[in-house]
């Protein structure tokens, strides 16, 4: 069940800003510093990696996270999110689908500089896991993910990791 978490924790692909759209909604445009690039962290104590590209969608409409946890011996773990502005709830919403059959759906808000995943649920084989996940840029050029998941005492960290932007 970690596994979608670590995808959630976090492309040269697109190139572009949020300024490039004129239609972005506002919603969306506190996620706009990580479109256009790669970000990598390396989880700690592990030699395990996570890399997340965003690109735009839709000039500025959606914006897609491609994300590849990478394992020494093991193959890749891949999941692909897509973030979009929901009119009728004035909110951003997101839905995940992982290589391995996972699937999550939530919300993104903002909470000063940082990006706040409430409290979702992720679904596989038949199990479910309710996760949460806050951003903090850390500078110009990375980003905090902490993930957390519920369990029977309250919530626990499965990990933090510093995301730096890949040139």
């Amino acid at each position: 069940m970690r596994r979608l978490v670590w995808g959630m924790a976090i492309g040269a692909v697109a190139g572009v800003s949020a300024a490039t759209f004129a239609d972005t909604p506002s919603g969306l445009k506190p996620m706009a510093f990580l479109a256009g690039h790669c970000w990598t962290g390396a989880f700690p104590g592990s030699p395990r990696t996570d890399t997340h590209c965003f690109q735009w969608l839709y000039e500025g409409k959606a914006l897609r996270d491609v994300h590849t946890v990478r394992s020494p011996g093991q193959p890749d773990y891949v999941g692909e999110t897509t973030y979009f502005w929901d009119p009728a709830a004035k909110r951003v919403d997101y839905l995940y689908i992982e290589n391995q059959g996972g699937v999550s759906r939530g919300t993104v808000t903002p909470d000063g500089d940082a990006l706040v995943f409430p409290a979702t649920q992720y679904v596989a084989d038949g199990q479910t896991m309710t996760y949460r996940v806050r951003w903090t840029p850390v500078g110009a050029d990375a980003y905090e993910a902490w993930s957390e998941a519920q369990t029977k005492d309250g919530w626990s960290t499965m990990f933090k990791l510093v995301l730096t932007r890949q040139p």
